[in-house]
């Protein structure tokens, strides 16, 4: 877990350095995704670490930390947020963050295995959140506008979220064959009559996550439009 630690705090430190560079004006202007600004971007990271941090809680001791908040109770808390002053919300984040890789560093070794379920009701072990974290951070360092983009994403985190990816995807006999990253030196088998796809790492997760388009991925047929993403992990645990 340690390493996977480390990823998650220094993916965490390139977000909230770029949100601390941020003013008034900035937090905002419109970010990547539809309808939000910037603002918007940070506030959800930070309320999304609030509930990782309940699950982590509850992993901890096996006992619920108190009531949980409700998908509408969360993306109401963003709203009352996105509107605070740049340095409010760069100050929350980091504060959000610093208390999550505390909190991870004194799990228990043997707590990380304890089943906690997500909101939409799929379950998975408590380590599972870190990725999930880590994936919340590099996903909306995208979408925040300032810069970064997918091609600056971690390699071990690339390979990470397509191997997550491909995996639910293809559970779901979604029609897409082999996937080839040469970048990764990696490749994912899908039905041989569905379409096949080669390209940069980062390229692939942008387009199977909405963030880009298959502009610079070659393909031997027509590709088919990605679903909602994340999808709930495959083949998931009881």
């Amino acid at each position: 877990m340690h390493e996977t630690i480390k990823a998650v705090a220094a993916s965490a430190a390139r977000l909230t350095a770029a949100a601390d560079r941020l003013g008034d004006a900035d937090v905002r202007a419109p970010a990547a995704l539809p309808g939000w600004t910037r603002g918007h971007v940070i506030a959800h990271v930070a309320r999304s670490i609030d509930a990782y941090l309940w699950l982590l809680a509850l992993a901890r001791t096996g006992v619920e930390p108190g009531p949980r908040q409700t998908g509408t109770q969360i993306g109401q808390a963003v709203e009352e947020w996105a509107v605070r002053p740049a340095a409010e919300l760069a100050a929350d984040l980091a504060d959000r963050v610093a208390v999550l890789l505390a909190d991870c560093e004194t799990m228990p070794e043997e707590r990380w295995d304890h089943l906690v379920s997500a909101l939409a009701g799929w379950r998975h072990p408590a380590s599972y959140t870190l990725f999930r974290a880590w994936r919340e951070i590099e996903t909306h360092h995208v979408d925040l506008a300032v810069g970064y983009r997918p091609a600056d994403w971690p390699a071990d985190y690339v390979a990470r979220a397509l191997d997550e990816t491909l995996t639910a995807l293809h559970a779901r006999d979604f029609p897409l064959g082999r996937v080839t990253a040469p970048d990764l030196d990696r490749s994912w088998e899908g039905p041989t009559s569905a379409v096949a796809v080669r390209g940069d790492g980062h390229a692939l997760l942008a387009w199977l996550a909405g963030r880009e388009q298959a502009d610079s991925l070659s393909a031997d047929g027509p590709l088919p439009e990605p679903p909602s993403w994340p999808l709930p992990p495959a083949p998931g645990w009881n």
